[in-house]
């Protein structure tokens, strides 16, 4: 039976990140969103990790389970949600004549791998308890190695790929290819995450990863972002950490929920400071230079992919199938479906932010009854909705399954905007898109 993975979360011990982020607070938020295995986050971290060992439970199979009595309040079964050991890396140094800063996800398959791995960061004089995502001066091919030698089983995918200053292929300071930056090692990266700027279907256009899984996670700093993307896999859940670390290795993920890529805060290039947004065509046209500082611009996600995909759009072959996109051409790539979080859909109604304890208040209710928000999101019928929460999120949520949007794409550190309602005259510079598809799909 297929399950749910959000593997790219922080905790508290986070800079920005929310004081709620713990084991209790984290199962709970799982229930409500319909996530069946999280990752920890920040395990090199030595206050978080003690913290884990004591709420999580090896059980053998490398999922680990939340000690008896760990939900708050009893409120929840702590046996239906699982935990990965992961963390994410920041590595910042010098490579081939040019600065890097790079962001790692490292997953480890017991406690026991983590502590040796954390022992060996800790000889390279690595600070760990400063920042859950700590920041080392340890290149990734050197951090992945330190990484194998803890564990064959090591998970080490390239977080965010394309976030200009911290992805792999990142404008700023990242690599043209995973062989420039990983070189004899580069067999070992088995998938890359796309991050909330990108999609699979751009990730598709580059050849080098044509035998590589592309996953998808939060990157959640709170609570409410948990599974604002998330990935899919067809093992049973029982099959553990080797069923997984098996899936992405081998490319047989089942496919993964997506942000809407425009509403990533590096999608188009531009400078905040200036306004000033391009498209890549509009890129093309007047080049990388502020036309109002005279500073180069922040090249964003979408000009990137075209200055080194190996292939067009056009020779993919995408297609909407059911709600779920594939590819014509590359049979073997896996689908993915594009979602706005519900929060966000009931915040437009109420007219409010999607953090207020109205729409919380709403959000409980909807996924308390309907069994939880992707569920909600992909399979309830509208109707049902309806019943619940009124006619207008009933409706939302049937635009967000056409992609009956209205979108304007973030740049340089600025989050885009999706609007379910509106039109293209709200703002010049939002693109209206409609996909009709049916609603049910990938979850069925």
């Amino acid at each position: 039976m297929a399950y749910v993975a959000d593997l790219h979360i922080h905790s508290r011990f986070s800079r920005a990140c929310s004081q709620q982020l713990n084991i209790p607070h984290l199962v709970e938020w799982a229930k409500l969103k319909g996530i069946n295995v999280l990752g920890t986050g920040d395990f090199l971290h030595p206050l978080w990790l003690t913290e884990l060992k004591s709420q999580l439970k090896e059980d053998g199979s490398g999922f680990l389970n939340p000690a008896s009595g760990e939900a708050r309040q009893g409120r929840h079964d702590d046996s239906d949600i699982k935990f990965v050991l992961t963390v994410e890396i920041a590595s910042m140094y010098s490579d081939k004549g040019r600065g890097r800063r790079v962001h790692n996800l490292v997953f480890m398959p017991d406690f026991a791998s983590a502590e040796v791995f954390q022992k060996a960061l800790l000889a390279k004089r690595a600070i760990l308890g400063s920042d859950g995502r700590p920041i080392v001066g340890i290149p990734s091919k050197e951090l992945l190695r330190l990484a194998l030698e803890a564990s064959k089983q090591t998970l080490f995918i390239p977080s965010h790929c394309w976030t200009p200053w911290f992805g792999i292929f990142g404008s700023q300071s990242g690599y043209d290819s995973l062989e420039e930056c990983f070189e004899d090692l580069t067999e070992y990266v088995y998938g890359i995450e796309t991050g909330l700027s990108s999609d699979p279907a751009m990730n598709w256009r580059i050849k080098e990863l044509d035998n590589r899984s592309i996953v998808s996670f939060s990157d959640a700093h709170s609570l409410p972002n948990l599974g604002r993307e998330a990935t899919v896999f067809n093992e049973n859940i029982s099959d553990g950490y080797r069923g997984l670390w098996e899936a992405v290795k081998q490319q047989k993920i089942a496919g993964t929920i997506e942000f809407y890529p425009e509403e990533g805060k590096y999608h188009y290039t531009g400078h905040r400071n200036c306004n000033v947004k391009y498209t890549p065509e509009e890129t093309k046209k007047k080049g990388t230079i502020c036309p109002v500082c005279g500073r180069g611009l922040t090249v964003g996600v979408m000009e990137r992919v075209e200055e080194i995909a190996s292939r067009s759009n056009e020779e993919l072959g995408t297609k909407n199938e059911e709600g779920v996109i594939k590819s014509t051409k590359f049979a073997n790539r896996a689908g993915y479906r594009m979602l706005v979080p519900l929060h966000q859909i009931i915040a437009e109604v109420f007219n409010t932010a999607p953090t207020t304890q109205k729409v919380l208040n709403e959000y409980k209710k909807l996924v308390t009854n309907l069994g939880g928000e992707i569920k909600i999101l992909t399979k309830v019928d509208t109707q049902q909705i309806e019943k619940i929460s009124g006619s207008k999120i009933a409706e939302g949520v049937e635009k967000v399954r056409k992609g009956d949007l209205v979108i304007d794409p973030g740049y340089d550190g600025v989050y885009g905007v999706v609007k379910i309602w509106g039109d293209k005259g709200d703002k010049g510079d939002m693109d209206h898109q409609e996909k009709e598809t049916p609603q049910l799909g990938l979850f069925d």
